[in-house]
């Protein structure tokens, strides 16, 4: 065995490499293919799909408000009145802004992993998603969610 002071240079740290010491060669995907996506980046692209076409429609209103997505909801036992539940598993939270020394906006959560579990493919996933911003921006602008559909 030998000591660590007749080491070879350069050995201490070991490069990441295949079985045989060539690592990758290459690319994995052509560059003409597209990357596989996530889906916690299909279910974002959703969101930005609705809060865009909201912003069209109502951009004043919306200017200050912030959209967010988190995987899953906070532990908590109760939930106010300012979370969207589907029985007893939030799908969404309306967070509205505080006004003061830390001027908070109003901030719209959305948890992604009920919400996916709840929708059978992305079509109804997309729908679901829109009916959910629909009626948190409806909450929070105090209006009839039909009005904004």
């Amino acid at each position: 065995m030998t000591s660590p002071d007749h080491r070879r240079p350069g050995t201490g740290r070991r490069a990441h490499r295949d079985r045989r010491g060539r690592g990758l060669r290459g690319r994995l995907v052509p560059a003409t293919v597209p990357l596989a996506r996530t889906k916690a980046e299909v279910f974002d692209d959703l969101v930005l799909d609705t809060v865009e076409t909201l912003e069209r429609r109502l951009a004043k209103e919306l200017s200050g408000v912030e959209f967010a997505v988190e995987d899953v909801p906070p532990e908590l036992n109760v939930y106010d009145t300012d979370v969207l539940e589907d029985g007893e598993v939030p799908l969404a939270r309306l967070l509205p802004g505080r006004p003061g020394r830390q001027e908070m906006p109003p901030r719209i959560v959305l948890y992604r992993r009920p919400l996916e579990f709840r929708a059978m493919d992305n079509e109804d996933l997309a729908d679901l998603v829109h009916d959910v911003i629909i009626e948190q921006v409806a909450n929070l602008l105090g209006m009839d969610p039909d009005e904004l559909a």
